[in-house]
């Protein structure tokens, strides 16, 4: 953003004011700001990520105003005076009164506030000193003032610098703390920990996936206590109700920093934190070994300690040799679990599927995006089997319930992984499934051709089979030849405003007779704006009428929330 040119008082006053006001009603000249480091904080009482953020900043703000020159100006977004007037009476700093929208209004234009809450820093004069102020309460707190921009580069390499001098006693230890807590409320020296390898585990009780990872370390963390492994997990929660914490820290027999310990961010940026749940692991020397084990204790367990580098390399050798090895049946088979279901519900051998190409597809009836693929895939299906009877496709279900899985397998034509089956985990994890939708090819000889099938199917449909790069690559061919004499842009009467460009466009719908394209669009990016080449190309006039009109010369030939398109893991 650009250095606003404007004095403080031309900012905040208007004609017949010259006052900022506090919540018992007291004025407060705008001039008495002279000499502060002002926050314009543009919020509003019925905006969530607002009501808690507010509680943070009004921890700063008591901080900071009674040992430096910081104030608060609240500029509220409400829709009526009543919610401004609940709202503000839990804030200690100055308002912008609700009655001036005029000044609300223009201080929203002139820092072009487009989400809140927003917390704008500039200084007694007026002048734009920082405009992230509420990414950087949330990350440095107290410790940013005066919020400058040579406060922030100060600290990013005070950050570098704790990163290269990292030990134990820089990550655990404070100015006020030494020790860390057990779940019995005894503090233990972080002294004692030193010359072991610990891990970190970064988790919040309440997020389902932190609390299935949790469950898979709690194994792990009792087979090296039982070798007597020098080895410590401390817990550091970032979550937000106490009682949550202390409900959780209980059941579990490994230390912790103290609930809502400040030092808890600041490690959340010293280990660059970007996922839930994350076990960073130091090693005895203190320094970081590995920024995230989350993921090899899911796949390894146990076998995946000490966590070195040394370590990791091992696995991956046998993770290789795994992969070489793969048949259906070391997927499929596991003890007495030798069979999948068949639509009238027999069981159908693993050993009878081998030999065949099979897709794995991992779905649900909860998953919007599940059930708009589904149908799709249905007639994909059909179409594969009636040219090949060597393929099958296996339902491997994220259902909740039976009666869920029931319904949602009923519209299915292939075999199925029974409700509940614990063989499903395990190839969620032997796939990486993060996501769904997802769906895995495997060849005859039950190697993993693709984990991208998905996309295949909804770019090519049937055509993809049998989803190998080789096939791929022939239909990359086809549609490269298919487009060389079709000319490279077209003007078309329903998109008058722009050119319309030959683009590659994966799927989408077009725009004049609304159904679905793949691989080659005449597209307006800027207008977002897709006609299949059938319909941008002046091919006859019983396809197109007049509507096209072709640049160049030639003549052509005829040629989808969770979140978005995936439901992740919540």
């Amino acid at each position: 953003m650009a250095e606003i040119a404007r004095d403080l008082h031309s900012l905040l006053s208007s004609p017949a004011r010259d006052f900022l006001i506090r919540n018992n009603g007291e004025q407060l000249k705008i001039d008495s700001l002279k000499g502060k480091k002002i926050g314009l904080y543009f919020s509003a009482a019925w905006c969530g990520p607002c009501q808690r953020f507010t509680p943070q900043l009004v921890e700063i703000y008591n901080e900071l105003s009674s040992k430096v020159g910081f104030e608060v100006v609240f500029v509220s977004g409400d829709e009526d005076e009543e919610s401004f007037k609940d709202y503000f009476s839990k804030m200690p700093w100055l308002a912008v009164p609700f009655t001036d929208s005029e000044t609300r209004d223009r201080l929203d234009e002139v820092f072009k506030v487009r989400g809140i809450p927003n917390l704008v820093m500039i200084d007694d004069e007026g002048k734009l000193v920082n405009e992230n102020g509420v990414g950087v309460i949330r990350s440095y707190g107290a410790d940013a003032y005066p919020f400058t921009p040579e406060k922030m580069e100060e600290i990013k390499e005070e950050e570098e610098r704790a990163r290269r001098e990292q030990n134990l006693k820089s990550v655990l230890v404070t100015a006020s703390r030494d020790f860390v807590i057990s779940r019995d409320g005894n503090k233990v020296p972080v002294s004692e920990l030193e010359g072991k390898t610990i891990g970190l585990l970064f988790s919040v009780a309440s997020y389902r996936q932190c609390t299935e990872f949790t469950s898979k370390l709690l194994e792990v963390y009792k087979k090296l206590k039982e070798t007597n492994e020098d080895f410590e997990i401390v817990l550091i929660s970032l979550e937000d109700d106490e009682e949550s914490f202390k409900k959780d820290f209980e059941t579990h027999p490994w230390l912790a920093l103290p609930f809502n310990d400040k030092s808890s961010s600041k490690l959340t940026r010293h280990f660059m934190l970007s996922t839930l749940p994350t076990l960073v692991i130091l090693g005895p020397d203190g320094k970081t070994l590995h920024s995230n084990v989350a993921e090899a204790i899911d796949d390894y367990g146990v076998l995946a300690y000490p966590f070195t580098p040394e370590k990791f390399e091992e696995l991956k050798a046998i993770e290789k040799a795994k992969l070489e090895a793969q048949t259906l049946e070391s997927l499929l088979v596991s003890g007495d679990l030798n069979y999948v279901l068949g639509k009238d519900g027999a069981k159908v051998l693993v050993s009878d599927l081998v030999g065949k190409n099979i897709l794995l597809y991992f779905s649900a009836h909860w998953c919007p995006p599940c059930r708009a693929f589904t149908p799709k895939l249905v007639e994909v299906y059909k179409q594969i089997k009636e040219k090949d009877e060597a393929f099958e496709l296996i339902f491997l279900s994220s259902d909740r319930d039976q009666e869920s899985f029931d319904e949602y397998y009923s519209q299915m034509p292939w075999l199925a992984l029974p409700f509940g089956d614990p063989r499903k985990a395990s190839l969620a994890r032997t796939f990486k499934v993060g996501g769904i939708p997802m769906l895995a090819a495997l060849g005859p000889t039950g190697k993993t051709v693709t984990k991208e099938a998905r996309d295949l199917v909804g770019a090519h449909g049937a055509d993809a089979y049998p989803f190998t790069e080789e096939r791929i690559k022939e239909i990359e061919a086809k549609y490269n030849e298919m487009a060389k004499e079709w000319p490279a842009k077209v003007k078309h009467a329903l998109h008058e405003e722009h050119e319309l460009e030959l683009t590659r466009v994966p799927v989408y719908i077009c725009d004049k007779c609304d159904e679905e394209g793949q691989i080659w669009s005449y597209h307006c990016d800027e207008c977002d704006f897709d006609l299949h080449a059938k319909c941008a190309l002046k091919e006859d006039a019983n396809i197109n009428g007049d509507d096209a009109v072709i640049e160049g010369g030639g003549e052509s030939k005829d040629g989808w929330v969770c979140d978005g398109n995936v439901c992740t893991k919540a």
